[in-house]
């Protein structure tokens, strides 16, 4: 088991990317601490995992990562509980509808970059010191395509993932000497709960296959590819590799 003794800490568990890098990192021995604002999700993944046969410890936890005590609170528990993080995957994420840009309001805007950027600057003011004290950590951001490779329609979606490009790198250089590995991962497109919002709407023939010709290898991602890649930098295999943005895209950013 490539992570066994491990503890791992998710966000945006309860569906997707997060829920299947949960239950990779299970299956590799990873205790797990899965947050989400979506508290019957969570519990879908738990069982989800435990029907496999499981026997790590699964703590769950309803958490905003936009909101900086929240984050704070909940890092602090954590530890304060006796348990540890050794691992942190931000995964959370959520995009405005694919729309010209001057269509998506202010609070909207503010909600795209609270989620997908802020977030991770709350948890790293909450969990480096932590990690600090332990002699070092691992930190996974998933950013997208869209951060290398801007579709119009989403100007302000691929803003934010621009930014959590630059911020994995720059964290990584000034975390290293503490022992901190912060990597990204690059997912193209794929089924999550993102899809209609990054279309612009239902999918359609006529759409997917916009989407697809972009693609050189032709399919779009999914949760599993996005799994092995995390499972990948989370592992003691890539204890060399640091401020490395993986991308998962078919080909996408070539």
């Amino acid at each position: 088991m490539r992570l066994k003794g491990k503890s791992t800490l998710i966000t945006g568990a309860a569906s997707g990317f997060g829920k299947e890098i949960a239950i990779r990192f299970a299956k590799e021995g990873s205790n797990l601490i899965l947050t989400d604002l979506n508290e019957k999700g969570l519990h879908q993944t738990r069982q989800e995992i435990e029907s496999i046969g499981s026997r790590v410890a699964i703590d769950l936890y309803r958490n905003d990562v936009s909101d900086f005590e929240d984050v704070q609170n909940l890092i602090h528990t954590v530890f304060s509980s006796g348990s540890i993080i050794n691992i942190l995957v931000n995964n959370a994420g959520w995009s405005h509808s694919n729309q010209p840009l001057l269509d998506v309001d202010h609070d909207t805007f503010r909600k795209v970059f609270e989620i997908n950027v802020f977030s991770i600057y709350n948890f790293t003011q909450a969990i480096v010191p932590h990690w600090r004290n332990m002699g070092g950590g691992t930190m996974i951001n998933i950013s997208s395509t869209a951060g290398f490779r801007p579709r119009p329609g989403l100007t302000w979606y691929n803003s934010t993932k621009g930014a959590v490009n630059t911020m994995t790198k720059s964290l990584a250089v000034e975390l290293a000497p503490n022992n901190i590995r912060v990597c990204g991962i690059a997912p193209v497109i794929g089924k999550t709960g993102l899809t209609e919002a990054f279309m612009g709407g239902p999918e359609t023939p006529e759409i997917r296959k916009k989407f697809l010709d972009s693609i050189p290898l032709g399919r779009f991602s999914t949760p599993s590819d996005i799994a092995s890649a995390a499972l990948f930098l989370s592992s003691d295999e890539a204890d060399f590799i640091t401020g490395s943005i993986l991308e998962v895209d078919g080909g996408r950013c070539i």
